[in-house]
């Protein structure tokens, strides 16, 4: 049973959460930011997220469950009887997430693909394959590899619309996760006043694939916010990046050459074991060595005083513990509850002049548009963008434009000295 006193300051949390969304539309920053910190107040004291490297848990699973999620993340898929493909880009999830530990990111890219009709919105790809008869129909996701040669679709030219992305790090997305909708939503409105509507990140709802099916969350995962929750992102992974069927996403692309005597889906546990794995996960570390640095601690503030944090948010935090998402089918833990953690990301939607052209959960004005980049666990890349287009820090800060074209022009009006600052700030993230 909840407590008087903890029903009361969940009341007040509420209030003051009320009151703060309510500031956030109608203006008066100042008020916003002391009602942020009473709400903090409110809820209780916020304790830093665990960080490292280490494949040990966070506390959000047991380690033997993170171990189980662990040998499974790392295992090899086969065509027979696992069920891989008969398209698919990778044979296990550690190939797209093993740098500088299993979870992390790594050079493998995907490729995507549409057209725009004749009123100028964006159609996935359609492939007609090798065996010049069946067809994969309004699927911007191409697969680059198969289990034989009648499954390979190529693109037609009409299909004229092609990006690539980089595959994403895994380590600390469960304390994303973790944060509230209101939160996200709260940034988005915050960007647009303080900016005069310059910056105006874009929040978009889409489908929680467990439970119901039928409930929706604030997405925050993927280059697109193409999924809310962790469960759900490991179901699209196992069908689209290897062509492994599973509860939440049952339909193959294709069964072209699919061998005989596979059970539908061809994985039932496997996408359980992979989000645990997940959500046992660590955030990126510092550098701490770096980070005290005096070069460091001055290109902090100054990529604050270009205005590169209004997308790039320093802090986020968790919701409470006992807290229940993912239409009723996650409850967070104690060990996730009320922590601070430093994506450097609002894991927004902003038009950047990066934008990849691709539409996937989102309206059609996400076309050009790419979820702000987590700058924590910077220092383990060394490509950048979500088409890995920048090679170096320099090149990435430079090639932002539209909603960051004043923060650039900021950042190309400081001394030689004062950039390499900055860059000094994100290697050591």
């Amino acid at each position: 049973m909840t407590s008087p006193s903890s029903r009361s300051t969940n009341s007040v949390a509420t209030s003051l959460r009320t009151a703060i969304h309510e500031l956030s539309r109608v203006g008066g920053l100042g008020l916003l930011l002391l009602l942020c910190v009473l709400l903090a107040v409110a809820q209780g004291s916020f304790t830093e997220a665990p960080s490292g490297f280490d494949n040990y848990t966070n506390g959000a699973v047991s380690q033997s469950d993170m171990d189980a999620g662990h040998a499974q993340f790392v295992e090899v898929e086969q065509a027979f009887p696992d069920g891989l493909g008969p398209t698919y880009n990778a044979t296990s999830c550690v190939s797209c997430h093993q740098s500088i530990a299993d979870g992390g990111a790594s050079q493998i890219k995907e490729l995507r693909a549409g057209h725009l009709d004749s009123r100028g919105q964006f159609v996935p790809a359609s492939l007609t394959l090798a065996d010049g008869v069946t067809q994969i129909r309004e699927r911007s996701l191409i697969n680059q590899r198969a289990i034989c040669p009648d499954a390979v679709g190529q693109l037609r030219p009409e299909e004229d619309i092609r990006a690539t992305r980089l595959s994403l790090p895994l380590f600390g997305d469960v304390f994303v996760e973790a944060v509230a909708d209101a939160d996200l939503v709260a940034i988005a409105k915050n960007q647009a006043q303080e900016t005069g509507g310059r910056v105006h990140g874009e929040a978009i709802y889409v489908p929680i694939l467990e439970g119901s099916g039928k409930s929706v969350r604030v997405g925050r995962f993927g280059w697109k916010d193409q999924h809310a929750s962790l469960l759900s992102f490991a179901a699209d992974a196992y069908l689209n990046e290897m062509g492994v069927t599973n509860p939440l996403q049952p339909t193959e692309a294709t069964t072209v050459c699919n061998p005989v005597g596979i059970a539908e889906p061809n994985s039932t546990d496997d996408i359980f074991q992979f989000a645990a794995f997940m959500r046992g996960l660590k955030a990126p570390p510092r550098d701490t060595v770096q980070a005290n640095s005096s070069e460091a601690r001055e290109g902090a503030d100054l990529f604050s005083k270009i205005g590169c944090e209004v997308c790039h948010v320093a802090t986020l935090h968790t919701v409470t513990a006992g807290t229940v998402f993912n239409d009723g089918t996650f409850t967070v833990p104690q060990a996730l509850g009320s922590l601070s953690f430093h994506p450097y990301s609002d894991f927004l939607l902003h038009d950047i002049g990066t934008g990849d052209g691709i539409v996937q959960n989102g309206p059609a004005d996400t076309r050009n548009k790419v979820r702000t980049m987590p700058l924590w666990g910077l220092r383990t890349r060394v490509e950048f963008l979500h088409d890995a287009r920048a090679h170096d820090l320099y090149q990435a800060i430079q090639g932002h434009r539209n909603e960051a074209e004043e923060s650039v022009e900021e950042f190309q009006r400081l001394s030689g000295y004062e950039k390499a600052k900055i860059v000094a700030f994100l290697k050591s993230l």
